[in-house]
């Protein structure tokens, strides 16, 4: 399986979270990255920090401002969406973008929210984001809980489809 580098980076270029992740495949979504149960990110230049439960990740296609992981149990979210710059792809292994705090959650029970609020707000003047960048992730963030919480695809049955083949290959 080809290893992929992603990379999240703040906005003033500062590392972030990063990773390899083994790509899946590709689908009218975009690009389908997986990770074992057992996989490691590390934040910024911190100790790897160890995932137990298996994951895929979603860098979508198109001028998106988000990436999508869809976790198997026992992890507390089943969807968690970075709000995050369109993702580039710097390299044909390496694909990069820009964490913007807020999130979109939902858990296995259905429950959906938009987290990290105030570290958007705090990150809003501390890197000082411009107008635009700062309505393009609201906006991204409350379009990305309707379509969570209405279970609209790729947040239903594709991530799952896309988890269930990475757990058996």
């Amino acid at each position: 399986m080809t290893l992929i580098e992603v990379i999240y980076r703040k906005y003033d270029g500062g590392l972030h979270w990063h990773t390899e992740l083994g790509r899946l495949g590709e689908d009218e979504h975009g690009t389908w990255l997986g990770a074992p149960a057992g996989s490691t990110a590390r934040r910024g230049h911190e100790p790897p920090v160890t995932f137990e439960q298996a994951y895929v990740s979603l860098i979508p296609s198109g001028d998106r401002w988000w990436t999508l992981n869809c976790n198997a149990a026992p992890c507390w979210t089943e969807l968690y969406i970075d709000v995050t710059t369109p993702p580039r792809w710097i390299a044909p292994g390496t694909v990069e973008m820009v964490d913007l705090d807020l999130d979109v959650i939902r858990r296995f029970d259905g429950t959906a929210e938009i987290i990290d609020a105030d570290e958007f707000a705090v990150h809003q003047v501390r890197y000082g984001y411009p107008p635009d960048v700062i309505a393009a992730a609201e906006r991204s963030a409350a379009d990305l809980l309707g379509a969570v919480q209405s279970y609209a695809e790729p947040f239903a049955g594709v991530c799952r489809e896309w988890l269930a083949r990475s757990l058996v290959s």
